[in-house]
């Protein structure tokens, strides 16, 4: 799993970071389903979380079960730096949102060349909510746009607007995304809606975040070979 590293919320002067539903609810799917967990981030140590997502109005069953989970904190207190993460050591990589990540993720080369890598190794990608902004600057084969002709989700206008950030943040991933001529769709605002392009899976809002951890375990597990 890899989360942003980065804390300022454009220049609001209010702070922002990885959004913890998105992280929480697929960190304990994957933990459930007995599968071993990595948190990576570009400048590894403690990642930031967005205080929204830490006040009671962000708060699930999932959120509040990952704040007293020991092993799972100290992984968020101590993320691996990502320039030492290598695809062929894992079997799936998994990018929770926040608005952060739409500072560093989208233009790390590591992040960038990660996705690249375990998408030609066979291997599948989920991201989440704002997380499918880091897809506008990951290239195909060709060296066009990874989701050109793809469908993919993410965070949308709409929900943005909700949000009351359209002005502070750097760009919108839906019209980015559509732009680079992905089949973009979207549920109601704040509603679960995943989407699946062969190993690709998006989600498109912190409630989507357990469908598409499930989403990439039913993947995993297509892969596994017959016992």
């Amino acid at each position: 799993m890899v989360v942003t590293s980065h804390d300022q919320l454009g220049n609001s002067g209010r702070k922002t970071g990885l959004w913890l539903e998105e992280l929480a609810a697929p960190y304990l799917v994957f933990r459930d389903a007995g599968l071993e967990v990595t948190i990576a981030s570009p400048k590894g140590g403690r990642a930031p979380i967005d205080p929204g997502s830490l006040a009671e109005a962000g708060q699930t069953e999932d959120t509040r079960r990952f704040l007293q989970h020991t092993e799972a904190m100290d992984a968020l207190a101590k993320t691996v730096p990502l320039s030492g993460v290598n695809q062929s050591d894992f079997d799936a990589v998994f990018f929770p949102g926040g608005h952060g990540p739409l500072w560093d993720l989208t233009h790390d080369r590591h992040a960038l060349s990660l996705i690249e890598q375990t998408l030609a190794a066979g291997k599948p990608v989920a991201l989440v909510c704002h997380a499918p902004g880091i897809l506008t600057n990951v290239k195909a084969s060709d060296g066009g746009p990874i989701v050109a002709g793809r469908a993919v989700t993410g965070f949308t206008n709409a929900e943005e607007a909700a949000v009351h950030l359209t002005d502070v943040v750097p760009f919108l991933l839906e019209d980015v995304l559509r732009r680079q001529g992905a089949a973009f769709s979207a549920a109601a605002d704040f509603t679960p809606h995943v989407v699946e392009d062969g190993l690709l899976i998006t989600g498109q809002n912190p409630p989507s975040s357990t469908q598409a951890a499930l989403t990439l375990l039913d993947t995993l597990r297509a892969q596994a070979p017959a016992s």
